[in-house]
């Protein structure tokens, strides 16, 4: 196990500063301290390894969004998708989460798996959050998979947007003050 987890902290800190296709095989295993017999062992191939490493990224976002919301200490459904929603971009202004999560997992693994694989974390949060709003009451639709769908959509566009293009503070604050707008806009009275 602490050969497996050497990898993928190795490959998550590779791939995510050099992306996917700079990253040898070789390079992961010198820096996990292994060999790439021992590597082999672990993850049929690079690609493989990569999907370890996306997993663990998703993992760990979803993670870091419930610490958020947990901290923001809000029972409302509505102000908790809010903090998530906002926590999610806050973590992939990380460079390393948008070349692993936004850019490489879609290519590297094909839309399915990628999709698979965020629907069990990162979407699979959203659910579970836009079902909890459904169940109180906060809002009106049964489409919940759709609607995190969507959402989903709007905060990957809304991260590449900061990525790419909108660097400065008040690109952030508007960004931010958007997916406030559209989640607020989504709520049912209390």
């Amino acid at each position: 196990m602490a050969t497996r987890q050497a990898l993928v902290a190795a490959g998550r800190e590779l791939f995510g500063r050099l992306g996917y296709g700079a990253v040898s095989t070789v390079a992961i295993a010198d820096a996990a301290g292994v060999s790439r017999g021992a590597m082999y062992h672990q993850f049929a191939d690079k690609r493989d390894l990569f999907e370890a490493v996306f997993e663990d990224a998703e993992r760990a976002l979803v993670v870091e969004i419930g610490a958020a919301v947990s901290a923001s200490g809000s029972t409302d459904p509505i102000d908790n998708l809010i903090v998530g929603c906002l926590a999610w971009l806050d973590a992939s202004a990380d460079p390393a989460v948008q070349r692993i999560v936004l850019l490489d997992a879609p290519a590297v693994l094909g839309w399915a798996r990628w999709r698979e694989i965020e629907l069990r974390h990162t979407i699979g949060l959203l659910e579970s959050t836009l079902s909890v709003a459904v169940a109180a009451g906060r809002i009106r639709t049964e489409a919940v998979q759709p609607l995190a769908l969507v959402l989903v959509g709007a905060l990957d566009e809304a991260a590449q947007y900061l990525a790419h293009g909108g660097d400065s503070p008040r690109d952030d604050a508007v960004i931010k003050s958007i997916i406030r707008q559209l989640i607020s806009g989504l709520a049912s009275t209390p």
